[in-house]
């Protein structure tokens, strides 16, 4: 079984691209995707946030709701507003913003390369998560988010792409958010047999983001295997990916909040800082540049804090700065042991910038926040590849992929 193949995907007619393309369904709320999606029929949150459509308090998880998703993708196929390619294609999507580029390869990844391990994951998965996806993909019968996956430098993958970005793209277009997405459907020999060859060349492919759909699309695999016969291949031994290589990949600081300190005031909080973390005060908001360096706002004031090159272990996940903060302060002095289920924390995308942490202070709905530094692409194969598991949001990749762009249907 290939680790990668073409698929004939399911997409947006000619010009229904910007009418289709939505945000992924796990980034925005339900009343935002109510919004969005008002005056807006076509828009793929009526499939991937098909409670939207329903009365307000509507159960997210009941079996309406994935009857409804199934209902609007049938009459967005009947009313020829997505169509399907008539051949397996590979496509190149290209993410880009004012300061940063992306280009990946959409591709059908096996889902026995990742239950061999030979797509390494970094994080666990929530059952309920979980459960959701696995419902979603049987009542689609279709993979509608994309795991978002990365894989070693490649410069023949680079020149392949460069080839082929520089024609006409079949889609092109810039979303409210300032990122322009662009996607060319690949569908010359020469060039699947290139990509299929060079892919399977690779030994591992890591995931980034999606590991609910990732472990979704391997449930409903083994539930599909055993209603079969024989071992024949079928659409469900593959999952909806985009594979971008670990050097155009970027990472933002995933950023905590915590709302209270665990009955200490503001100065000895800050006192019990100062055993184990050089602190300065800023006059400016912190905003991290190294391992080992966090900043600290507080009671309206900007913080630095430092850990001793010493206090930073060599382990690949001990050594994560997210790590470094949990074990050296949060758990120590605010008593924060599982960041999974504590609800004195929260945690808050660097998207939002420092302003989003001062607002949370400010607000009063949080007493402190802390920035990080971005946790590198190179730290999250390291722990992969140790066959080790990440703190809970660890990483915030950005731009975020659009839902709707292209479907992998299961048929």
């Amino acid at each position: 079984m290939p680790l990668v193949k073409a698929f004939t995907g399911l997409r947006p007619a000619p010009g229904y691209v910007e009418a289709v393309a939505a945000p992924p369904y796990d980034v925005v709320s339900q009343h935002e995707a109510r919004e969005m999606a008002a005056g807006h029929p076509w828009s793929f949150l009526h499939i991937s946030r098909p409670e939207i459509d329903l009365p307000e308090g509507t159960d997210p998880y009941g079996d309406e709701v994935y009857a409804k998703g199934k209902a609007n993708l049938e009459s967005m196929r009947e009313a020829g507003v997505l169509l399907r390619d008539e051949v397996p294609c590979f496509y190149l999507y290209r993410l880009q913003t004012a300061r940063h580029q992306q280009t990946g390869l959409v591709a059908a990844t096996s889902v026995a390369a990742y239950e061999s391990g030979r797509v390494c994951k970094h994080e666990l998965t929530q059952p309920a998560k979980e459960d959701d996806r696995t419902r979603q993909i049987d009542s689609l019968n279709a993979q509608t988010g994309p795991v978002f996956l990365t894989c070693r430098q490649s410069p023949e993958f680079n020149a392949l792409a460069a080839e082929v970005g520089a024609t006409e793209p079949a889609y092109d277009f810039c979303r409210d958010d300032g990122v322009q997405h662009s996607l060319w459907v690949i569908n010359q020999p020469g060039h699947i047999d290139t990509l299929s060859r060079l892919f399977e060349g690779m030994e591992h492919l890591y995931i980034a983001d999606g590991h609910h759909r990732s472990a979704a699309a391997a449930r409903v695999t083994e539930n599909r295997r055993e209603a079969r016969s024989g071992d024949e291949e079928g659409p469900e031994d593959y999952f909806l990916s985009v594979i971008f290589p670990e050097d155009e990949v970027r990472i933002l600081d995933y950023n905590r909040v915590v709302r209270d300190l665990n009955g200490l005031g503001p100065a000895d909080f800050l006192a019990k800082l100062e055993v184990g973390f050089r602190v300065r005060e800023s006059d400016t908001a912190v905003q991290p540049q190294k391992r080992g360096e966090f900043g600290l706002y507080l009671d309206g004031c900007w913080y630095r804090l430092e850990l001793p090159s010493d206090a930073i272990p060599e382990d690949p996940v001990e050594r994560l700065d997210v790590s470094l903060l949990t074990n050296q302060l949060l758990t120590p002095i605010l008593g924060i042991e599982d960041l999974r289920r504590d609800p004195r924390i929260g945690f808050v995308g660097g998207i939002r910038g420092t302003q989003g942490l001062e607002s949370c202070v400010d607000s009063g709905e949080m007493a402190a926040a802390f920035a990080l530094h971005p946790t590198a692409m190179a730290e999250v194969m390291a722990v992969a590849d140790a066959g080790r598991l990440m703190p809970p949001k660890s990483t915030w990749f950005e731009p975020k992929l659009a839902d709707g762009i292209v479907s992998y249907l299961l048929d």
